[in-house]
């Protein structure tokens, strides 16, 4: 358990680090987007496209790990509405807490962490995950989020502007370039790559410091309290019902003969048991929904994360 510790409890301190700059202002508030812009637009590319670019294009495209990722994501999006949508939680508050619960922190924090933790072969499942969860998943909650007081022309539009974001998202393009030049073996001129390089190894600890400071930003400007009964079933939905339900569903299709892998599973399982993907927040305040219950269930779920994940890791390597 100390070594895995080990290699967790840096990452987890750099979401810290960056909580508590911006709690204490020594990171202005002000900075923050410049932060997103660069790990959104420039690092995290950069790093998709080095590990797409070097894993072999079977793994980029396994089917049948993709499906079961797909099913738990969906099952996990209706089980947090049905369990969610009553009383003051609408349509908009109970999509996005779907969506909070169904959609991990993949690309800030999953496929370093994985990497370090499994090697390099963990990549190829941790970016697929990515790529259902930006296309799919977001794109299902965003549209169910418009279901409140509007006809069906309002959740259309909805999914129509959740494509558009994935369209101007600069993530999938990079992994499917990287995939490209995996299935092409193309190789990017020597000082092209080593400029990629060294913004794909800046990808990491920025990605996770902006982390933080995107939690504490969402916790101050929060405004209202909100009822622990409102977020925290939603943090214990993601952090322990989404691994279990990926690794029995996962396990429930090698019994039925599916050409799966069990180390290919047990990466994703590990993706279903990392915190909430930090966007959400942005997401729910930009369509109307309570930010300040998503901030809250985001940060919970990365706090309890160091000890959950952790002991899913213990379990599972």
């Amino acid at each position: 358990m100390l070594n895995i510790l080990a290699v967790t409890f840096p990452f987890f301190a750099l979401v810290l680090c960056g909580y508590v700059a911006a709690r204490r202002a020594l990171l202005p508030q002000a900075a923050i987007p410049g932060l997103n812009t660069f790990v959104l637009y420039f690092a995290l590319p950069c790093m998709l496209y080095r590990f797409g670019a070097g894993t072999p294009i079977a793994q980029l495209l396994d089917f049948s790990l993709g499906a079961v990722y797909l099913l738990c994501a969906l099952l996990m999006v209706g089980l947090t509405i049905a369990l969610t949508r009553k009383g003051p939680i609408g349509w908009n508050d109970a999509a996005f807490g779907a969506l909070v619960a169904a959609f991990p922190n993949t690309g800030f924090m999953g496929v370093p962490l994985l990497v370090a933790l499994l090697g390099a072969q963990a990549a190829g499942p941790t970016i697929l995950t990515i790529v259902i969860d930006m296309l799919v998943t977001s794109s299902l909650c965003i549209a169910l989020s418009r279901l409140d007081g509007a006809d069906e022309h309002g959740a259309a539009r909805a999914a129509r502007l959740a494509l558009r974001g994935v369209v101007v998202n600069p993530l999938p393009w990079a992994i499917a370039l990287g995939a490209l030049a995996s299935a092409v073996d193309f190789a990017l001129p020597k000082p092209i790559m080593t400029t990629v390089g060294l913004l794909a190894d800046a990808a990491s600890p920025v990605a996770l410091f902006t982390i933080g400071a995107v939690l504490a930003r969402s916790q101050m400007n929060s405004g209202m309290r909100t009822p622990a009964v409102r977020y925290v079933p939603v943090a214990l939905i993601k952090l322990v019902v989404h691994p279990l339900l990926v690794g029995s569903v996962g396990l429930g299709a090698i019994a039925l003969g599916l050409p799966l892998e069990r180390s290919s599973l047990t990466v994703v399982v590990l993706v279903a048991a990392l915190p909430s993907a930090s966007n959400v927040a942005m997401l729910a305040e930009r369509f109307g929904a309570d930010n300040g219950r998503i901030a809250r269930i985001i940060l919970l779920s990365t706090v309890l994360a160091f000890f959950t994940f952790s002991a899913a890791v213990a379990l599972l390597v």
